[in-house]
């Protein structure tokens, strides 16, 4: 039994490593299939399309939200503070434009061009996709919609939440390595999440496998970490998770799922 205090084992660092393979091996079949490759490149471009979109819109009034937070002052002793500050406002108001934008598109488009690039995977895989027997393809779509709320978008605020308490206590350095590494557990999850979600089981337990895979799901989102790339290995990231689902619950009996009244 795993001791109270987790420690990094030997068998947790072979599963951190084993979240990048999948990762890795999902983006390869990705590219190399071509429903994919099409759904993978248009998730991709939505959301870049969308952040620069947003990233425009601020950026816009990026002088009007300095102004009212520090007017520009006029000596030039403290001049150069302000273009400093300057700065720095734009890379936080592009950083939120990107969130936001990510945030849009899983709502309003990405889940379910992942929930499709799951599927076909999963069909490539075994046959016939996992669905829940007794719920209609509308019931499941709105299901997974409505799980992007707990699954996605509270993780991602609660991070930039800690991210932005790292600016303005001594636990700095300690929350700006934190806030990303749970930022990425929790995209990771928010993927490796479909199957089950689209299986209608009930959070809570979908969310007791996500605190026994840890290691797992880390080092799935470690790729997210680059910029750029982190937008490419993102919309391919539904197949790796997928691969991964089916492995882990190969020689599993099919779980309980809910039926309609």
């Amino acid at each position: 039994m795993r001791p109270t205090l987790w420690r990094f084992s030997r068998d947790d660092l072979m599963s951190l490593l084993s979240g990048i393979r999948y990762n890795l091996q999902g983006l390869w079949l990705g590219l190399r299939t071509p429903r994919l490759l099409a759904l993978g490149m248009l998730r991709f471009f939505i959301v870049a399309l969308l952040a620069v979109g947003l990233s425009w819109l601020i950026l816009a009034k990026h002088t009007d939200i300095l102004s009212m937070m520090w007017p520009q002052p006029e000596s030039a002793w403290i001049l150069w503070a302000w273009y400093l500050a300057s700065w720095i406002l734009s890379l936080l108001l592009m950083g939120v434009a990107a969130v936001l934008a990510y945030v849009f598109a899983q709502l309003f488009f990405a889940v379910f061009i992942m929930d499709l690039m799951s599927r076909i995977t999963e069909t490539m895989a075994t046959g016939q996709p996992a669905v829940a027997p007794n719920a209609s393809l509308m019931k499941q779509m709105a299901f997974l919609v409505r799980q992007e709320l707990p699954r996605n978008i509270i993780p991602i605020l609660i991070t930039l939440i800690l991210m932005g308490l790292g600016w303005f206590t001594p636990l700095g350095p300690v929350l700006t390595i934190v806030g990303p590494m749970v930022a990425v557990i929790f995209l990771a999850w928010d993927n490796t999440d479909i199957i089950p979600a689209r299986q209608l089981l009930p959070f809570g337990q979908r969310f007791k496998t996500l605190g026994a895979t840890l290691p797992f799901h880390l080092g799935f989102g470690l790729p997210f970490l680059f910029p750029v790339l982190n937008l490419f290995f993102l919309s391919f990231a539904p197949v790796g998770a997928t691969l991964y689902h089916l492995d882990r619950h190969k020689d599993a009996p099919a779980p309980a799922t809910p039926s309609n009244p």
